[in-house]
Formats: structure tokens, sequence, C-alpha cells
């Protein structure tokens, strides 16, 4: 069975049908540049254009910036702060006229990861971060999703700990990559000392040059570079979705 995917991003979103058996893409998939302002409406728009390009009819899974719990988005990240408090569920299915699950976008990037990627056959607990923008977490107890983490937030030498340590941060500031690690091994000694994981795995985009990065950190818990990149956020929303299905 495929499922539709989409991630919505602060400046992207993109959406494929997953194979629901194996977590690949079962067509090429299209991305469309986050309206701005990210209002619910001008996203839902832009929603009901990627469900026409692949002119679906079945179920829809879809990762957003937010806290989301029982379809309601709770905080808005890079979105407009108009998502606060608004049904998402509601809105997507109104607009799609299809059947939406709708998930914290980290939550989503760590399912796939967990069902498909670099945590597929693991036990314990295990720590998806993934770092872009901000820091995005997903936090597994024996492949069980613990939603809506946000340990991105959490205060880190004073300050919040995306501030210090995103890979935006290490852009912005022109970081080498063993600069840049001092701060991101701050921070995972950090989530280290709180929930003693069994397994970290990186993700986002700088997860592709883990081998600048991996020798200098030096916590003690097993870590590996995410499998799944880009498309992690596509596959982890329809994971979820076939998942509330089969619910």
């Amino acid at each position: 069975m495929n499922v539709l995917g989409i991630d919505i991003g602060g400046s992207a979103i993109k959406a494929a049908p997953v194979n629901s058996l194996n977590g690949v893409l079962a067509a090429e998939r299209v991305r469309i540049a986050t309206p701005q302002p990210a209002t619910p409406d001008a996203i839902a728009d832009t929603v009901v254009k990627a469900v026409g390009h692949f002119n679906w009819s079945g179920p829809i899974g879809c990762g957003l910036p937010s806290v989301v719990r029982n379809g309601i988005a709770c905080t808005a990240a890079n979105i407009d702060p108009a998502w606060i408090g608004l049904d998402v569920v509601e809105l997507l299915s109104t607009r799609t006229r299809l059947d939406v699950t709708v998930l914290n976008d980290a939550d989503a990037a760590g399912l796939a990861e967990m069902h498909f990627g670099a945590g597929k056959n693991t036990s314990g607990t295990t720590l998806v971060v993934t770092a872009g923008t901000g820091l995005g977490t997903a936090l597994f107890r024996d492949n069980t999703l613990v939603p809506n983490t946000e340990l991105g937030h959490l205060y880190l030498h004073g300050r919040i700990a995306e501030q210090i340590a995103s890979a935006a941060v290490r852009t912005e500031l022109n970081l080498s990559y063993p600069e840049w690690a001092k701060r991101f091994d701050d921070y995972l000694h950090r989530l280290e000392e709180l929930f003693w994981p069994d397994l970290f795995i990186i993700g986002g985009e700088i997860s592709k040059d883990h081998a600048q990065f991996f020798p200098y950190l030096t916590i003690k818990t097993r870590i590996l570079p995410a499998a799944l990149r880009n498309d992690a956020g596509i596959i982890g929303a329809a994971v979820a979705a076939l998942q509330r299905g089969q619910g």
C-alpha cells in the first residue's frame, strides 16, 4: 500500500507517495516553495497542489514544524503564528477531502529512521537528533515514539540549545567542523545525562558530513548518521498515517 507523505518546512513543502512495505518513494518527489507568510490557508493551498500533482486519492501523512497534540497545532516554528490552536487535521482533511494524519516534523523524520533507516532493528532508548535551522528531536523506547519532545529548547550554557549548536549556527558563525562539534558535543552530553540513550541517530542535511565531526564527539553513547536524510520527513509522515490506519 502506498501513502502520500508530505513534509511541510519553513522554506519548502516536499511530497511523494511512499511504499509502506519498504519506505521507498514510489514516485519522484515534488518540491514547492513554502508560501510567505506561511499561513494555514496558504499552506493548505500548497498541500492541495501537491495532492493534485500526484492525482492522489488515498491516505495522507503530513509532518508540520509544530508540537501537534490530537491534531491541534500547539506551536509554530518557521510558520505563521496563526497555526497555534488550529485543528490541522480538520483543515487539511476538509481541503483535500482525504484522510489526513498530522504529526511533528522531527517525529516524522524519527519514525522514518526507526522503521527503514539507521534505527531499524534496534531496541532500547534511541534519540534521533536533526541538526538544521534548529535542533529537532524524536525519542523512542523500543521503537515506540514519545511524541513532541522539543529537546532543542533545552538550556545549554544559559541559552536555548539550538541557538548554540544547530547547523544554522555553524553556517552563520562560519565555524569549522571541529569548532562546531564542540558545541554539538556539549548538547549531546546534556541529552546523555538526562536520558541515558542506547543510541543517537544524527539527521538533517549535516549528517552527510558526519565523518567531519563524529571523530570530535566524546559522548559514551553509540552514534550513527541518519540514512534517509532529505526524504525522512516524507517517509515518516507516511509511516504515521499507516500506523493510524492500522490502529
